[in-house]
């Protein structure tokens, strides 16, 4: 009985087949793909503006040197402030003070330290940017 409905089966899909025609593409198929793919090509792509332009990052820079040039050359000392007139003795002796006041560094360690930090602010950037650019695609 199985063999007789797949003999059924399978006539019929010849027959099927066999009515169903090849269908042609049209004359202009690869042209009408080809400006398809290329208006897909064509595409707006936001171009990258920073949030700060480079004339203020200027501006920035040479406000920061004047401030620093300012406090380094631009001041006279006083002779005396306000800053005489308070006690900070109870800053000065606690308990806390005297354990660290025989703490010492080696020069190495602080080396070990700077470098560690400054590392540390360099790679966020570089990382900022890896992600950024993974996440983007």
């Amino acid at each position: 009985m199985k063999e007789n409905d797949d003999k059924h089966l399978e006539d019929f899909t010849k027959k099927i087949v066999a009515k169903a025609a090849l269908e042609h593409p049209s004359i202009h198929f690869t042209s009408e793909i080809m400006s398809q793919v290329e208006a897909l090509n064509k595409s707006d792509v936001t171009a990258y503006k920073p949030l700060i332009s480079k004339n203020i990052w200027v501006l920035i820079s040479i406000g920061f040197v004047a401030l620093c040039a300012y406090l380094v050359l631009g001041t006279e000392t006083q002779q005396e402030s306000w800053m005489g007139t308070l006690n900070f003795s109870a800053l000065a002796n606690n308990k806390i003070s005297h354990i660290l006041s025989g703490f010492t560094m080696s020069k190495t360690l602080m080396y070990a330290v700077a470098l560690f930090g400054l590392m540390f602010c360099i790679q966020i950037p570089f990382l900022k940017n890896h992600f950024d650019k993974r996440l983007k695609m």
